[in-house]
């Protein structure tokens, strides 16, 4: 990948205990996702168990409590890489607007953006800001709606995002489809 380094970022996050406490939107939510978390399969859950011998990863997550994504996502993402025991760090989107300009999806700023690096910062791989089957939603939107000043741009981003919310799907079906992306991206490292 060609991304910068981020070993700046190491140990300046909030552990995902720390972002959970300090949640002041969605917490609820986020929670309930958290909770309501079952391994897909025993055969995922024992992948991402046996990833606990690499001592060569770091996490960071960009991330901000505000988001529905980051809520509808993060949960999953957190307990499939607990198992793991690799470290973790989110880190606040509003803090950290250096980094999050070199994760832009589409030339925005988007949310969750999940950072795989190794020990020496080099970008290894990132998943985010939604199961794919989703993001395909808001790319054909962006290609379709590139004039933000358009009479029917704000019409059609809320049509956008109602398609999103069914593609999310109901309850925790997603949870599957996020994990089977997380190791497949994983599986590379």
């Amino acid at each position: 990948m060609a991304k910068h380094n981020v070993s700046y970022k190491f140990r300046t996050g909030l552990t995902p205990q720390q972002f959970i406490d300090g949640m002041t939107k969605n917490k609820e939510a986020f929670e309930s996702g958290y909770n309501q978390f079952e391994w897909p399969s025993e055969e995922d859950r024992e992948f991402f168990e046996s990833l606990n011998y690499r001592d060569d990863i770091r996490v960071l997550i960009l991330a901000a409590d505000w988001c529905g994504d980051v809520v509808r996502n993060i949960p999953v993402v957190f307990r499939a890489l607990e198992v793991s025991e690799w470290p973790v760090e989110v880190l606040i989107l509003e803090e950290n607007l250096d980094l999050m300009d070199n994760f832009l999806t589409m030339g925005g700023r988007s949310v969750p953006v999940v950072i795989f690096a190794d020990t020496g910062g080099h970008v290894l791989g990132q998943w985010g800001p939604r199961p794919k089957h989703v993001q395909e939603v808001m790319i054909r939107f962006k290609q379709e709606n590139p004039d933000r000043e358009a009479a029917d741009y704000e019409e059609n981003l809320q049509q956008a995002r109602k398609l999103i919310m069914e593609k999310y799907g109901e309850g925790t079906e997603v949870h599957a489809v996020i994990v089977s992306e997380l190791r497949d991206l994983v599986s590379g490292l």
